[in-house]
């Protein structure tokens, strides 16, 4: 059976998943690639270094975001949201996006980009190198969602 998945199914596939695919337009060209995330039940939120996904953002903040889940090919569900692109550059909603994103993913290995940035201004400390600054961290605000599945 193939069918649409109700507003709470939808919310439960957002928040129990870890990774999912972002797309992003410069107007020219489409580009969609996964990234790791964490769903605080309201938006997307992620990070990542300086690169092609950050400047198409930067210039077109329109997203669309995927998820999975996938069983087998008979048995899955699948989610699609579209919002706007959102950097966080005040310190201290940048350290608690960061620390909602390291907390949710604390049983995974995390990449240098995703270490919270030091709460101290200036002081270096070994759970928070002092380049974790040139991380962006961005949050995607989601205006629609839709989710379909399949079952045997």
């Amino acid at each position: 059976m193939i069918g649409n998945l109700t507003n709470e199914e939808i919310e439960a596939v957002l928040k129990q998943n870890v990774l999912g695919r972002i797309g992003c337009n410069d107007g020219k060209r489409t580009y969609v690639v996964p990234i790791n995330y964490v769903y605080d039940g309201r938006y997307i939120i992620a990070h990542s270094c300086e690169g092609m996904k950050i400047k198409m953002m930067r210039k077109n903040s329109d997203v669309c975001f995927e998820v999975d889940e996938m069983t087998s090919f008979t048995n899955w569900k699948s989610v699609i949201a579209w919002g706007e692109y959102q950097e966080l550059s005040d310190k201290r909603k940048r350290y608690e996006a960061m620390k909602l994103f390291i907390d949710r993913m604390l049983y995974l290995k995390v990449s240098k980009s995703a270490m919270l940035p030091s709460p101290v201004e200036g002081v270096e400390q070994p759970h928070f190198p002092s380049d974790s600054s040139r991380s962006i961290i961005y949050r995607v605000i989601l205006t629609e969602k839709t989710g379909r599945f399949e079952n045997e």
